[in-house]
């Protein structure tokens, strides 16, 4: 009997994220702020989409024909499931890469995402996506792909490979994957506790082990416990993409592009010292201890020209996507947390809360005399990369895309009567997700049928709970009593109408 899993895991299921990285819009304020050409996007296509929720967020909330795979057949019928309600123009799969990857009736591809993969496949199926790469991507066209490297798992890799031995050797014959997951964290929690020479050589192992122990079970399978697995330097990654032609282009991680919150300014001349691309990524990763990348490669690299970078940056338009008071003026960088300044991103923040859409050039005439065209890149580079702001579609794009988002969000808002799997629901105007809780979904839902009544979405999200036998968090703990599980309801709806909901709006997200 053949193994149809290629020694991924397929006992439990992968989680239900959303990943914007695979949100081909995004790309033109990294390509453009490296001085690249990009190109625009027609046909896209996801390789191992787990559940599906960002291939089918993507399709709906925009016109980009989209194809993908993923061998896991449970994962592809869900997939397959919101690709039907929301009615936009999806095809995806349950074949292998081999399979999908051999098809004679695919495109030639805008854009190829691979989010979570390619750490974690052999060699072989490693060939054959290069190979697709090398004759399916355009000429100009984007591949992202994530993946762990080193120097950043250098520790922990032989520790991620006991694990692994653990499960397959001791955990308990027929149980699943998730007590031996359980049953080798423990295991190897005691081992270090112990004082073997090894968890004393790298410290932080046992922090990140009590750190495992609270992640998703569903998470840690796919991370830790797949059979092929290896974190991979750039180095080699640069030598797998060269057979198709690929170069690197930038980081798909926006604060990736500011040096100031990631390096001090020695590590940052060091860069400058070295002519080499490759090299300069290589020896960034050894900077910043890098454990996982987030990169955008593409089919013949193209910079642009100084006016027309200029010009066409200008020309971008933007949105809040956070609510104003809940924006902190701090942001998290390989050398940890940054104050950002307040004579610059206070009145930014200001003018991006009226919920309009503004282009960098407008955005550039306000900020006179606070911050240049450099400052004001940068500040929105910032903001974008902490997920305050989103890149804006055309106006043809978006009312093309609305009523399939609709239908999405629709059939979303309805699975979260009965489960919190989904969090994020898809935008028009972004041509991406937005993240949104259950208790917002439903209040979202019940807000079509009720407007400006969130007593009554207070209601109708206690009724879905309590059809369940489910009852809600009040402050860490589950509510005392009805009245004041009632309450604590009434106040997340009327928060959710006064903050959030603001934004849904002129995000376009309904169902």
């Amino acid at each position: 009997m053949s193994d149809w899993t290629g020694g991924y895991i397929a006992d439990i299921g992968y989680t239900y994220g959303y990943y914007g990285e695979l949100n081909p819009h995004r790309i033109k304020l990294a390509f453009l702020r490296a001085g690249l050409a990009c190109p625009d996007n027609i046909n896209a296509c996801e390789l191992g989409f787990g559940q599906g929720v960002s291939s089918n967020l993507h399709a709906a909330a925009s016109v980009t024909n989209w194809y993908g795979t993923d061998f896991n057949p449970a994962q592809a019928g869900y997939a397959q499931q919101l690709a039907e309600a929301s009615g936009a123009n999806a095809r995806l799969f349950d074949e292998s890469f081999a399979e999908f990857c051999s098809r004679p009736d695919l495109p030639q591809f805008d854009f190829i995402g691979m989010h979570g993969i390619w750490s974690w496949i052999s060699d072989e199926n490693r060939q054959i996506i290069t190979d697709f790469l090398r004759r399916k991507l355009k000429v100009g066209g984007v591949l992202y792909v994530s993946y762990n490297t080193q120097p950043g798992w250098a520790a922990m890799a032989p520790m991620r490979d006991l694990l692994v031995e653990h499960a397959e050797l001791m955990g308990a014959a027929g149980h699943g994957i998730v007590p031996r997951i359980d049953s080798a964290l423990e295991f190897a929690s005691k081992l270090v506790g112990a004082g073997a020479r090894y968890g004393v050589a790298n410290p932080g192992v046992a922090a990140r082990l009590e750190a495992l122990k609270g992640q998703n079970r569903n998470y840690l399978a796919h991370e830790y416990f797949n059979r092929d697995w290896e974190p991979m330097s750039f180095s080699k990654m640069t030598r797998w993409l060269g057979d198709a032609k690929l170069d690197f282009a930038c980081s798909a991680h926006l604060l990736d592009h500011v040096d100031a919150i990631n390096m001090p300014v020695e590590q940052q001349q060091i860069l400058k010292d070295i002519p080499d691309r490759s090299f300069r990524e290589t020896v960034r990763d050894f900077l910043v201890n890098q454990q996982f990348r987030r990169d955008y490669w593409v089919r013949g690299l193209r910079p642009v020209s100084a006016l027309e970078r200029i010009e066409k940056l200008r020309a971008q338009r933007f949105i809040m996507v956070a609510v104003r008071e809940e924006i902190t003026l701090k942001v998290s960088g390989a050398i940890g947390e940054a104050v950002l300044h307040e004579n610059v991103y206070v009145p930014l923040l200001d003018l991006l809360s009226d919920l309009r859409v503004h282009t960098l050039h407008d955005i550039e005439r306000a900020l006179e005399g606070k911050a240049d065209f450099n400052g004001v890149l940068q500040a929105l580079m910032i903001l974008a990369g902490k997920g305050c702001i989103q890149l804006v579609q055309d106006d043809m794009t978006i009312k093309a895309a609305t009523p399939q988002a609709n239908r999405l969000n629709r059939e979303l808002c309805n699975q979260a009567r009965y489960s919190e799997a989904v969090s994020a629901l898809a935008s028009p105007v972004t041509g991406g997700g937005v993240g949104l809780n259950r208790f917002e979904q439903l209040f979202l839902l019940s807000s079509k049928d009720a407007p400006n009544e969130p007593a009554a979405w207070a209601r109708s999200m206690l009724q879905a709970l309590a059809a369940q036998g489910q009852r809600m968090l009040v402050e860490g703990k589950l509510a005392e009593s009805p009245e004041i599980e009632r309450e604590a309801a009434l106040r997340l709806a009327n928060d959710f109408k006064n903050k959030r909901l603001p934004v849904l709006k002129a995000l376009r997200v309904q169902c």
